[in-house]
């Protein structure tokens, strides 16, 4: 760096910050350095800058969330939200370590300058164990309960719950299902949302609690009903592939859908838009979720202070 300061007759910092494209040197200046760099076959050690920077320009994303075959890891979720985290990230200039609980404790991921953390779903103790890293993070999901001060970004679960209700109640629906799993703080909040839209005219909604968000999983739901012959016209599943589970066990079982049964999901996935009948749903917008994740993450490391923000969601009305 002397050596190319001493030809383009500039400083050292000046010739710094010319390779690394920085506004506070002329366009001129900044071309002249970069040429002379070129033409002597100089490149900057961004490893030896980034220890004297104590900074490895790195995020780590770490996915919580088990894959099976009925839940891959290329649905839209987790998929969406990564490609939003990994352009916001790539744009700013860092590179984004993707693992899982596995590799939490490898050196790269302990070196990492911030950390997002996705797909804990029930496995709220993974949030604590990863603050024990010590790195400013960004949690996906719902904010939970108890005085937690994480940051987080997610959607508004309660009002996609409230808009479902909304829904039924003006096409007449009075008996409608709630299939999912409360102990998941998002689900949770889309059932106080359903439940509490329903309190204000008089309905309670059936709760038929499923872990799994599979198609087999809403099969066996709505199989389950009919078999202690519980008598519904709506279903409000937490997650498309529920909804569809359901819809196919009603048509088995001779129920015409939306006639007989209204059937809404959630997460507007293409799979549920291009189902035979198309899905009602709501939809969450995964990819700016995952730029907002990725820009929080950013300010925290920058030492900002960040809220946490809930996005909002949208009621896609088609054929259930």
């Amino acid at each position: 760096m002397a050596d190319l300061a001493e030809l383009a007759g500039v400083s050292k910092i000046t010739v710094s910050r010319a390779l690394s494209e920085s506004p506070l040197v002329n366009a001129d200046t900044r071309e002249r350095v970069q040429a002379l760099a070129r033409k002597h076959g100089y490149k900057l050690n961004v490893s030896a800058r980034n220890l004297r920077l104590r900074r490895s320009h790195t995020v780590a994303v770490i996915v919580e969330m088990k894959p099976s075959s009925g839940r891959t890891m290329w649905d839209p979720y987790p998929l969406s939200l990564l490609g939003g985290i990994s352009q916001e990230l790539t744009s700013a200039g860092y590179s984004v370590l993707l693992t899982t609980r596995q590799g939490a404790a490898d050196a790269a991921v302990q070196a990492a300058d911030g950390l997002i953390l996705l797909g804990q779903g029930v496995r709220q103790d993974a949030v604590r164990l990863y603050d024990k890293l010590g790195l400013p993070m960004v949690v996906w999901g719902a904010a939970a309960q108890g005085g937690d001060n994480h940051i987080v970004v997610g959607s508004d679960n309660r009002q996609g719950g409230v808009s479902v209700a909304e829904r039924f109640l003006s096409i007449g629906r009075r008996n409608p299902v709630f299939i999912g799993n409360p102990d998941h703080p998002e689900m949770a909040q889309r059932l106080f949302g359903f439940v509490d839209e329903l309190a204000g005219h008089g309905i309670k909604p059936l709760l038929l609690r499923r872990v799994d968000f599979t198609l087999e999983s809403g099969v066996d739901a709505v199989r389950s009903l009919s078999a202690r012959k519980v008598r519904f016209d709506a279903i409000f599943a937490c997650s498309d592939l529920l909804a569809m589970g359901a819809i196919r066990a009603l048509v088995e079982l001779g129920q015409s859908v939306p006639n007989d049964v209204s059937v809404i999901g959630y997460d507007d996935t293409p799979l549920g838009a291009s189902f035979l009948p198309p899905l009602s749903t709501v939809r969450q917008n995964w990819q700016e979720g995952g730029v907002l994740l990725a820009r929080k993450v950013l300010s925290l490391i920058q030492g900002h202070s960040v809220p946490s923000q809930m996005m909002a969601t949208t009621l896609v009305v088609r054929s259930t």
